[in-house]
């Protein structure tokens, strides 16, 4: 199964598939881990602070993170996000979220703004990335 984010094509890993088969394409290896989760829409904004506190910080601190897009929907009085981050290996996935790397990892406040999460993330192996060319 394959899907397209922000030029980034990725192949979903089943279950029962290990991270580790992400494959190199242009001498590069990436898995990209997905979660989702939604707050009242009144708090999109200050979720969105909060993030910036906490788990995107915590990406971006974490070695073998490449990357991270923060996508937010608002549909009526929701908001929803869609984290999806980029990693060079299972390895680097555990550093930031501990053995369990198909577990969601939360922070303190996170209870008080979340109205539905995933509690659960899903990984995908990166077999094609692009850059948009500059201009």
């Amino acid at each position: 199964m394959y899907g397209q984010a922000d030029g980034v094509l990725v192949e979903i890993i089943g279950e029962g598939s290990p991270l580790s088969r992400a494959q190199h394409f242009s001498g590069e290896h990436m898995i990209a881990r997905i979660w989702a989760g939604a707050v009242r829409a009144a708090d999109a904004d200050a979720y969105l602070d909060y993030l910036h506190a906490t788990g995107l910080a915590e990406y971006r601190a974490t070695a073998g993170n490449r990357g991270v897009l923060a996508l937010r929907r608002v549909a009526g009085d929701r908001a929803e996000f869609l984290l999806l981050t980029l990693w060079d290996s299972e390895d680097a996935i555990r550093r930031f979220a501990g053995d369990d790397v198909g577990r969601a990892v939360f922070y303190p406040e996170d209870d008080r703004f979340l109205i539905a999460r995933d509690e659960h993330v899903t990984h995908y192996e990166v077999v094609f990335r692009a850059e948009a060319p500059a201009s």
